[in-house]
C-alpha cells in the first residue's frame, strides 16, 4: 500500500484533519501530514497548532494512494492558492490508481475551482456549491464518486474518514475501525448508512 498525504495550510479545520489521520492510521494505512508552509508547525482555524510530519517542498510524492484535503477557512483558500498542490492534485486525478478526499470547503474551493469535479456527484459545506461548477451536488454528509470521497463538514469528519477506509481497504476494514471506536449500533442492517 502506497503512502497517503494530508495537506495542512494555515487556517485548516482541526477536527477534519485529525479525524482523517487518526482513522486512517487505525486502519493500518500509511498517512503523513504535509505542511504547505515553510514550517512544520501549522495553526488551524481555531488556534490549534499541529506539528506536521513533512514539508511539502522536501517531499517526493511518488504514486501516492490518497491526497487528502481538510476544509476550514482560510485553510481551503490557502490550499487552493498553493500552485504546486494544484499540479499534484491534477496529476492525481488523471492517474490510474490515485484517489482524492476532501471535506467542508475544500471540495468546492480547491477541487471545484480546479475543474476536477465536473460530471461527478459531490458534496461540500453548504454555501460553497457554486464553486463546484459542472458537479452534481448531493447535499449528503458524504459522497463517493470513483476517485473521490467528499464530506460536507466537521460533524461528518468521522463517516468521511471511514468512507476513505472503505474505498481503500473495503467495508470490513471500515466496520472494524468503526466498531473499535464504538461508532455505530450493533445492528448490521444499519451499518451501510454510516459510509458514503
Amino acid at each position: 500500500m502506497n503512502e497517503s498525504f494530508l495537506f495542512l495550510a494555515e487556517g485548516f479545520e482541526e477536527l477534519e484533519a485529525m479525524t482523517a489521520v487518526d482513522v486512517l492510521r487505525r486502519a493500518g494505512m500509511k498517512v503523513k501530514t504535509v505542511s504547505i508552509t515553510s514550517a512544520l508547525q501549522v495553526t488551524g482555524a481555531h488556534g490549534v497548532t499541529l506539528n506536521c510530519d513533512v514539508l511539502y517542498d522536501n517531499t517526493l510524492f511518488s504514486s501516492p494512494e490518497w491526497l487528502i484535503l481538510p476544509g476550514g477557512m482560510p485553510g481551503a483558500v490557502n490550499l487552493y492558492e498553493f500552485a504546486p498542490l494544484q499540479g499534484l492534485l491534477k496529476r492525481q486525478a488523471e492517474s490510474e490508481n490515485g484517489r482524492i478526499a476532501a471535506i467542508c470547503a475544500a471540495p468546492g474551493v480547491v477541487l471545484g475551482q480546479l475543474g476536477l469535479l465536473k460530471g461527478r456527484k459531490a458534496t461540500c459545506y453548504p454555501g460553497f456549491e457554486s464553486y463546484m461548477k459542472g458537479a452534481e451536488p448531493t447535499g449528503t454528509p458524504v459522497t463517493s464518486d470513483e476517485k473521490f470521497v467528499l464530506g460536507n463538514g466537521p460533524a461528518n469528519a468521522l463517516p468521511w474518514a471511514l468512507s476513505i477506509v472503505k474505498a481503500a481497504k473495503g467495508l470490513e476494514a471500515a466496520k472494524n475501525v468503526a466498531e473499535g471506536m464504538l461508532y455505530h449500533s450493533k445492528d448490521e442492517s444499519e451499518i451501510e448508512n454510516y459510509f458514503g
